[in-house]
């Protein structure tokens, strides 16, 4: 089976700007790719590119195995960053306006929008303006449209923008269970929690330029596990430990980055000398780490 979205060296400037520079990559179906980069990396152009917003200088964008075409958009499902609702229109009409013009009929689109709706806890809502709503309801809502003509291919920037602990749970649940089902999620965001979390594989871009690819497993093992997290209540006076590379502390914990051949052993046991330990964990760094150490200090002002 061929990917599902495969860009091949695809290149865009916009006047004396390079937004986008030989950027390849694949995902296949039945699998969550996160798109990564701090602001002004060329993710979203990246992104115009893919869904035909604009065109390519050179490179290539293909979809369900074939060269571009617009006709295979509508098995495409895109949710820019950008809020596109109707402010003075009620959220089932909304809805249902939206699916029609995705070419499902009235009865199809009407079902679909109540139980979409009753899926992501909007039902009370559907007969509200848009306007009357709070930004993470109507981000919610704008969710539901990318999803309602059961895309094969959905496209997601900045999902959960807006939305507390709860609903971004919610959507998180949402796009594992598409992604089950043999979606294949393009997930564009600078938060790497949640990448680390729900991505099988990741790009990460800066400048417009690819600088680390490949799975998330893949792209941890390339990195020492020289990174502890300690959990503890007391004197922090083990950051004095002299094999301690950097840390970051935050009440009741820190993150310690160790100098290389620095012992881990040695320690805990000057942190075990100093405080109670509830939790001593010696792990690979995270995305966000990776991430810092990658694009620190060449990222555009």
């Amino acid at each position: 089976m061929p990917p599902v979205l495969a860009l091949d060296s695809i290149s865009k400037s916009y006047s004396q700007k390079v937004a986008v520079r030989d950027l390849s990559l694949a995902i296949e179906p039945g699998s969550m790719f996160g798109l990564l980069g701090p602001n002004g990396a060329g993710k979203t152009s990246s992104i115009r590119m893919i869904v035909g917003i604009t065109m390519p200088d050179s490179g290539q964008v293909n979809l369900f195995g074939k060269k571009f075409h617009r006709s295979n958009l509508q098995r495409v499902g895109y949710l820019p960053e950008e809020r596109g609702l109707y402010k003075k229109m009620k959220v089932f009409d909304q809805l249902v306006f939206m699916s029609r013009l995705r070419g499902l009929s009235e009865s199809v689109a009407t079902q679909r929008a109540r139980s979409w709706s009753e899926r992501l806890q909007i039902s009370d809502a559907l007969e509200k303006k848009t306007e009357e709503l709070s930004k993470g309801m109507q981000q919610k809502i704008q969710f539901i449209s990318t999803l309602m003509h059961d895309p094969d291919f959905i496209i997601m920037d900045e999902p959960f923008s807006g939305l507390d602990p709860v609903n971004t749970s919610l959507l998180q649940d949402t796009l594992v269970e598409l992604k089950n089902q043999g979606k294949a999620v393009l997930f564009s965001t600078h938060r790497m929690d949640q990448v680390e979390k729900l991505c099988d594989s990741i790009c990460l871009v800066n400048k417009g330029e690819a600088v680390l690819s490949g799975t998330v497993r893949e792209v941890k093992s390339r990195y020492p596990r020289n990174h502890v997290i300690i959990h503890y209540e007391g004197s922090d006076a083990f950051l004095q430990f002299p094999g301690i590379a950097g840390s970051r502390s935050f009440p009741g914990s820190s993150e310690i980055e160790l100098k290389p051949g620095a012992s881990a052993q040695d320690l805990l046991h000057l942190a075990a000398a100093n405080a109670n330990i509830y939790k001593f964990e010696l792990a690979e760094p995270s995305l966000e780490e990776i991430f810092i150490q990658t694009v620190g200090g060449r990222v555009d002002a």
